[in-house]
């Protein structure tokens, strides 16, 4: 069996009174592709901002690639291979696609606050951000700023952003979020064209994604997991009918 990747070990969260992540246990796997689901207000993004670094735990621990990184800053997870995108997207809207990824790829080798590089480098660079973006479908845009691009092609703008910075475990907030339901199916086969060691978490609310995407579901319900499993484990889950996917739900 593959090591995980990505583990949590009773990871809990209050504020003051109020619990919002209840002991998550939970693990993710090289090449595994994970939707977190449950209704508004059950603490997914709060899981997420704990699993990133954005707020600590009151106890339990995040595991990374066999590390300990409980008390390392978003920015030190991000160097070791965690990285994320938002349910809003934070684009530079002004600059091109291409430089937006340049912009992460520096920040990847380094070279975010040092002196410009060479010509030669520069190309290798700009080569490597055209490589991310051919695989998204994205090179014949490279030369035009993001705010000319439909929402759904910003949207993989983000996704082509987090890939320059190579990274083991990738989060995603709902990727689908505001795209029309005809552009959906775009970034269905890019996250299935995604590397096969690389791990996927998103959180979603489109079930029509989740049901084809993911290979595993985990249900949040006030903070805690309900349940986890295949997608037909989870669509024929009666507990999880009731509380969250209502009895109409398809797999």
């Amino acid at each position: 069996m593959t090591a995980a990747i990505l583990e949590t070990h009773a990871l809990h969260k209050s504020f003051g009174a109020l619990t919002v992540a209840q002991n998550i246990n939970f693990s993710l796997e090289p090449g595994t592709f994970e939707a977190l689901i449950g209704p508004n207000g059950a603490g997914k993004s709060t899981f997420v901002n704990l699993l990133t670094g954005l707020i600590p735990p009151t106890s339990g621990s995040v595991i990374l690639d066999g590390q300990d990184v409980t008390a390392l800053s978003i920015e030190s997870r991000v160097k070791r291979g965690m990285v994320r995108t938002f349910q809003i997207n934070t684009l530079f809207n002004s600059l091109t696609v291409a430089e937006n990824v340049i912009l992460a790829l520096d920040e990847h080798h380094g070279q975010g606050w040092r002196p410009l590089p060479s010509p030669s480098r520069r190309r290798i660079i700009r080569e490597e951000a055209y490589e991310i973006l051919g695989r998204l479908g994205l090179d014949a845009w490279g030369n035009r700023e993001v705010k000319e691009l439909p929402y759904g092609r910003q949207r993989l703008v983000e996704i082509a952003i987090a890939l320059a910075l190579r990274p083991k475990v990738l989060l995603l907030d709902e990727p689908a979020a505001g795209i029309p339901s005809t552009e959906t199916g775009t970034i269905i086969e890019v996250l299935e064209s995604l590397a096969s060691d690389l791990a996927v978490l998103i959180i979603e609310h489109d079930m029509d994604l989740v049901f084809r995407f993911a290979q595993r579901i985990t249900v949040l319900v006030q903070g805690a997991v309900l349940a986890r499993g295949t997608p037909d484990e989870i669509a024929n889950n009666d507990t999880v009918k009731a509380v969250y996917l209502g009895e109409g739900i398809h797999a």
